[in-house]
């Protein structure tokens, strides 16, 4: 849970709305340990920013559901090849209902926009997680989604 000292800070009802959406797609654990990683440094700010503004101004506006978001979330990343980000965004989409083959789809389908170097690298961090999350493949290599 978020630290006392921080929940003292001003912090409205759109930082509420965007922490419940970070929980919910991220994981409770995940969005804890981002702000208990960021309490009493300069990083504690930019964690209330991002959950204000891109998570209660971002994620909570009308017109496309969380699961769109969270494809979209996908493709961007791999295109800015921000890997830190994306193993925690790849565990959300799977939240958000994304199955095991459309995950490996949107990495596939960026190979041709982002470049193979991208797409590969991109791919190393969400086979990780695709595994870890879902168990690998079976022998017949088949899609296995959940």
């Amino acid at each position: 849970m978020i630290d006392e000292e921080s929940t003292n800070r001003n912090r409205g009802p759109r930082f509420e709305d965007g922490l419940e959406v970070r929980q919910n797609v991220m994981g409770e654990d995940y969005v804890d340990k981002a702000f208990a990683d960021a309490a009493d440094t300069d990083s504690a700010a930019l964690q209330d920013f991002v959950t204000d503004t891109v998570w209660g101004g971002v994620w909570t506006r009308p017109g496309l559901d969380h699961r769109s978001r969270s494809l979209l979330n996908l493709g961007i990343l791999i295109a800015l090849r921000a890997h830190e980000e994306l193993a925690g965004h790849v565990r959300g989409a799977l939240r958000n209902g994304l199955t095991r083959t459309e995950i490996t789809e949107t990495v596939i389908h960026t190979a041709g926009y982002c470049g193979a170097p991208a797409a590969l690298a991109a791919m190393r961090v969400v086979q990780k997680v695709l595994d870890a999350e879902l168990g690998p493949l079976g022998p017949a290599r088949g899609s296995n989604d959940r």
